[in-house]
């Protein structure tokens, strides 16, 4: 089932003072509209400039996130309040300030949360956006000993463990399950320096239901919301800091758009449901028969595209004088089996498909990229490019092994009755 984004169900208002500014500032959280993320407004600068909460405003210091414009439009310690964002899964939030840095309230999350729980929260109309990981992703320091790891995982997890070596400060460990969890156990803890306490005031820190690394955990889910989307995966964290914090969440987000490319450039495809069109009903349509026939089932099938799959075995005739001692799969074979899947989603649209055939006119823009070899499943896409006219039909095809494009052609072809062809003008 996919999730709906989320957001405040109305306006609700904090004051408080800055923790470095020291300076008064009350904050405003608003509703936003679906795919706004976190977006900053500066009420009091003239024009109320705003900005968008992402790793690529990101000003690098060791005081928390100091998000800053090209404008020099500039907002420091948000860190608090976007983990409580990311707490009560909320998607989409506009937060007005009129000064320069976020309040410091107590130190933690757990009033912005709670302003949060009185506002209550809403589902919008849009669907949200996850970025899923796929493999390890790691971020690691030798000089300072920091790492971070994201693994696969079904939803959004964070393990924490802090080890200063102190005294003052005991190792610690800290663990978000389940973001239900998040109110109760993580919203909660406060910010923490290191100059001297007091005896008393050590005790607390070290005994206090291991706090820092809560406060931890806290931080670096307020910088997981800077890469724009929703994660799943399970962090792991070892003496995180803001500096790794950072290097972490760029990683993400080169990541992300990696998968975006990907996404957007290599299509899914379902190879576990049962095909559209199997071997038999293939050979009803198309006119071409074994050794000669390219596609063994078609696994879609819509008005403009059909996605076909032919199995590269050993036993292919052409293999036995096609580079016998490395066998490739011929490219103009690659081409003519894009026709012949081409060839399905055209006469598929006539009454008697078995009376007709395709021929080719024109073959455009091929681009070979990798090899085909016996064992790889060659899935082929092809969209239609333009309606059919005359009979006349100009396809697309893309070849894919492995998610990985190996070729792509442009065809046209026109569509013959077999009575009528004269396969000498094609």
């Amino acid at each position: 089932m996919l999730e709906k984004q989320k957001t405040i169900a109305t306006q609700i208002s904090l004051k408080g003072i800055g923790l470095y500014t020291e300076k008064n500032v009350t904050i405003t959280l608003k509703p936003a509209p679906v795919h706004t993320g976190f977006l900053f407004v500066r009420t009091d600068i003239k024009g109320n400039p705003c900005m968008k909460a992402h790793i690529s405003l990101i000003n690098e210091t060791n005081r928390g996130i100091i998000l800053l414009e090209k404008n020099r439009l500039k907002i420091c310690t948000s860190e608090h309040v976007l983990a409580a964002f990311a707490g009560m899964d909320l998607d989409n939030v506009i937060v007005e300030l009129d000064n320069i840095e976020f309040p410091i309230m107590d130190g933690s999350s757990k009033y912005f949360v709670e302003a949060i729980e009185k506002v209550g929260i809403v589902e919008q109309n849009a669907e949200r956006e996850y970025f899923s990981v796929k493999k390890i992703i790691s971020y690691s320091d030798t000089k300072t000993g920091v790492e971070i790891l994201a693994l696969p995982a079904q939803r959004f997890e964070i393990a924490i463990m802090v080890d200063f070596d102190s005294k003052f400060i005991c190792t610690q460990n800290a663990v978000l399950k389940h973001l239900d969890q998040f109110k109760q156990q993580i919203a909660k803890s406060r910010t923490f320096c290191s100059l001297s306490f007091y005896e008393e005031k050590k005790r607390e820190i070290n005994n206090h239901e291991n706090e820092v690394a809560k406060h931890y955990l806290l931080d670096i889910m307020g910088y997981l919301t800077l890469i724009g989307v929703k994660l799943k995966g399970k962090i792991i964290a070892y003496n995180p800091c803001h500096h790794a914090n950072v290097q972490f969440a760029k990683k993400l987000v080169k990541s992300i758009q990696i998968q975006t490319f990907f996404k957007k450039n290599i299509p899914e495809f379902d190879l576990t449901k049962e095909p559209i069109f199997d071997i038999k009903r293939i050979m009803k349509i198309l006119p071409h028969k074994p050794p000669f026939l390219l596609v063994d089932k078609i696994i879609e099938l819509t008005e403009n595209r059909v996605i076909g799959i032919k199995n590269v075995t050993m036993n292919e005739p052409f293999f036995i004088g096609h580079f016998p001692k490395e066998p490739i799969m011929p490219g103009v074979l690659q081409i003519e089996a894009i026709a012949q899947v081409g060839g399905i989603l055209v006469l598929n649209k006539m009454k008697n498909p078995e009376l007709y055939s395709t021929y080719f006119l024109k073959i455009d823009k091929v681009k070979f990229k990798k090899k085909v070899i016996p064992g790889d499943l060659l899935i082929f896409q092809v969209d239609l490019l333009e309606p059919i006219k005359r009979g006349i039909v100009h396809m697309k095809g893309k070849g894919y092994v492995n998610r990985k494009l190996v070729m792509e052609a442009e065809v046209m072809a026109k569509i013959v009755k077999m009575n009528e062809s004269k396969t000498d003008e094609y």
